[in-house]
């Protein structure tokens, strides 16, 4: 409840800059895949809006008394972070910010006027905020739940809860969708976890292109050996990257996105000097050597088998 009224504070404030915004996953998800907005844990919730009016957005909150994770510098000498956090001052509230640049593992930038003119409404306690068409969401989940392996059963039930309550989806958008970003195989699997483990049949109209990925099983199945040890033991770099690669479909596009995301430096690659000559060089050049300490490590106890 707390976190639905500050969802409507924040919308108030961009609504009264003029700043358009969408409202996904976090309660609008709740809301559409369960019917209810208590009837799904999240613990934030996200706004989309377009980078051009990015500056202006952090100004407008910080000045109204959130907490941003990314200092106004940053942002305005165009530093871009994997999302700009927000939190309410003496309280565990947060929220993020989304843009088109943001949204790192979109294998291709995000449509974002696209986005917007297909836009809807969900109701959020009795009153309608707008947010991505159902069809848009469900790629943006499919590719959230990609970019995190998979490893909460929740985002899996999400897909499930879906494709079970809204029969309406339009799944030649859904296709036409994942196209332009490069989400294929990313929203087939999602459909193919949903029918193995909860028991959600694929749409008849995915069908036929779900089980002509012949990679989509091996992949599920992979997941499935990683659940039971979600956000405790993650893969190892060399799973991960491995990962990514059949992620994308085919090697190339696949080795362009792992190359993408292994030199592209976030928040945490940043140096304490962003005017230094070759800056940008060095970060991009540090990042997988940071990324190789963080995840190379042996799992301890764990050996992620295959399921039997």
């Amino acid at each position: 409840m707390s976190l639905t009224a500050e969802l409507f504070r924040v919308a108030a404030i961009l609504e009264q800059a003029q700043i358009a915004f969408l409202v996904t996953k976090g309660p609008a998800l709740a809301a559409r895949a369960y019917g209810d907005v208590v009837a799904r844990q999240y613990r934030d919730f996200d706004l989309l809006i377009g980078h051009v009016h990015i500056f202006r957005a952090v100004k407008l909150l910080t000045g109204a008394g959130y907490a941003s994770n990314t200092p106004l510098e940053a942002v305005r000498s165009g530093r871009v972070p994997g999302e700009y956090i927000f939190q309410k001052p003496d309280s565990d509230l947060m929220f993020e910010l989304h843009t088109e640049r943001s949204f790192r593992y979109f294998p291709r930038p995000l449509p974002i006027e696209d986005f917007f003119m297909h836009r809807t409404t969900v109701f959020v306690d009795g009153r309608s905020v707008p947010a991505l068409a159902l069809e848009d969401e469900f790629v943006l989940i499919s590719i959230h739940g990609a970019k995190h392996f998979w490893e909460r059963l929740m985002w899996i039930s999400d897909v499930a809860a879906l494709v079970y309550r809204h029969p309406e989806i339009d799944w030649v958008r859904v296709r036409r969708t994942a196209a332009d970003v490069g989400a294929e195989r990313m929203v087939r699997v999602a459909l193919l976890l949903a029918e193995r483990l909860l028991g959600v049949p694929v749409p008849a109209e995915m069908k036929r292109e779900v089980g002509a990925d012949s990679a989509c099983l091996p992949i599920v199945k992979k997941i499935g050996s990683w659940l039971p040890y979600a956000g405790q033991e993650p893969p190892q770099l060399v799973q991960r990257a491995f990962f990514r690669l059949r992620m994308r479909g085919n090697l190339l596009d696949g080795a362009r996105y792992l190359t993408r995301l292994s030199l592209s430096p976030t928040e945490e690659d940043w140096s304490a000097d962003p005017e230094a000559p070759g800056t940008s060089l060095r970060e991009s050049l540090q990042r997988p050597f940071r990324l190789a300490k963080k995840y190379g490590r042996s799992p301890k106890g764990h050996s992620f088998k295959e399921p039997d």
